[in-house]
């Protein structure tokens, strides 16, 4: 399901206009990544956990020049699933689209 695919099932469901529904999601999406910039994480009861994880500083490597590089300390955005998500999603998934035609 792609962005648009959800504004449309939710303007369906709710009787909201696709514009207020792309609008309304779309400061979610900023609200969400302007919190986890700031260093804090962002929690909705019932779904999940939007996190930022801290990476430690490593040394990796350059393969084409094969030479070490450091690859320093870092934050990325992450996200948890709440356990009442989990348990939904794996009692209900049956198969993926790609499982289907194998």
């Amino acid at each position: 399901m792609r962005k648009a695919d959800l504004v449309t099932a939710i303007s369906e469901k709710t009787g909201i206009a696709k514009v207020d529904v792309l609008v309304t999601l779309e400061q979610f999406f900023k609200e969400v990544k302007d919190t986890l910039t700031d260093g804090e994480n962002v929690y909705i009861r019932g779904f999940g956990s939007f996190v930022v994880k801290k990476r430690a500083k490593k040394i990796g490597r350059h393969i084409k020049k094969n030479v070490a590089i450091e690859i320093p300390e870092h934050f990325i955005p992450s996200f948890k699933p709440a356990k009442v998500f989990v348990e939904q999603v794996k009692g209900n998934v049956t198969s993926l689209p790609e499982d289907e035609g194998k």
